[in-house]
């Protein structure tokens, strides 16, 4: 049996798909079963609640051989540890109470550099793989720069504006990661479990690019210009008010000065860490649909 966290989320689901089309069978902790695929549903054991519970963990865990691990975002937390470890704990207790041998789990790149101590929610998610380490499961923490969806959250600027912000230096470049590409490395760990230990595992994507990079490769692809806007950490810190906890967006803040710092430079790029998607396939296969989508709608 093979647990699936957060099944809804943008990796989960994508997770899910590939463990259910593989015919192991597969187990997922939801909260609202109604969000799951409707082909999904009816083929998965289902336990509700979230995995931040021990009643909820204890239950789904039992008689698991693998987990995969993925923290959702909590924007009201009252502090990032509490987000992330105080989130995990639950469940990594019955990690060890359920024996459970393998942990595949979402992490980040950092750790190692210098700015990895104060890197917000990365800081935070490298502390919580160590509590994971510590347990005695074998663990691969899949270490990711941002992701390239997190760019349809600009949609709507893009549409209106002609333009997206960014707390990354314009011709910065750094490497980005496709969910995709995330998910289907973390299925093939999941239904091929020969690996034994802990270890992080970096997916980097093919190249390093740049938020000028980017607006380029947006505009080509719309056929529409797109340009890019650098903004400081308290700027997004300020844009993100009302939206979520003062922690969680001060975290976010710190996090996007640590890139800026060099908190994504620390693995050298090889064959084995270099996934396929490119930003461009990324745009012309995901965003510019959902942008003809909206812009239909």
């Amino acid at each position: 049996m093979i647990v699936v966290t957060a099944p809804t989320a943008k990796i989960g689901r994508q997770v899910v798909a590939r463990l259910v089309e593989s015919g192991q069978p597969v187990r997922v902790i939801v909260r609202d079963p109604a969000k799951l695929a409707p082909d999904i549903r009816e083929r998965v054991d289902v336990v509700q609640g979230s995995h931040s519970e021990a009643d909820v963990v204890n239950e789904a865990f039992a008689g698991a051989e693998a987990v995969f691990w993925l923290v959702p975002a909590d924007r009201w937390a009252p502090s990032i540890d509490a987000a992330y470890s105080g989130f995990a704990r639950p469940g990594i207790e019955a990690f060890a109470k359920h024996g459970v041998q393998h942990v595949v789990g979402i992490s980040a790149l950092g750790r190692g550099t210098p700015v990895a101590t104060h890197a917000g929610h990365v800081t935070a998610t490298l502390a919580m793989d160590d509590l994971i380490a510590a347990c005695g499961v074998h663990y691969r923490a899949l270490a990711n720069p941002s992701f390239m969806d997190n760019t349809l959250r600009d949609l709507p600027s893009i549409k209106a504006r002609g333009s997206f912000a960014s707390p990354i230096a314009a011709d910065l470049r750094l490497p980005m990661v496709a969910t995709r590409d995330i998910a289907a490395v973390a299925a093939g760990l999941l239904l091929n479990p020969d690996w034994t230990g802990v270890r992080e595992v970096p997916l980097l994507g093919p190249q390093d690019i740049s938020p000028a990079d980017m607006a380029s490769i947006i505009s080509e692809e719309l056929g529409t210009p797109v340009s890019c806007r650098q903004i400081s950490g308290p700027e997004l810190k300020a844009g993100l008010a009302g939206l979520m906890s003062e922690p969680v967006a001060q975290a976010m803040a710190d996090m996007a000065l640590a890139k800026n710092a060099g908190l994504d430079t620390g693995v050298a790029r090889t064959p084995e860490n270099s996934t396929p998607t490119t930003f461009r396939t990324w745009c012309r296969e995901v965003l510019k649909p959902a942008y003809s989508a909206d812009s239909a709608s």
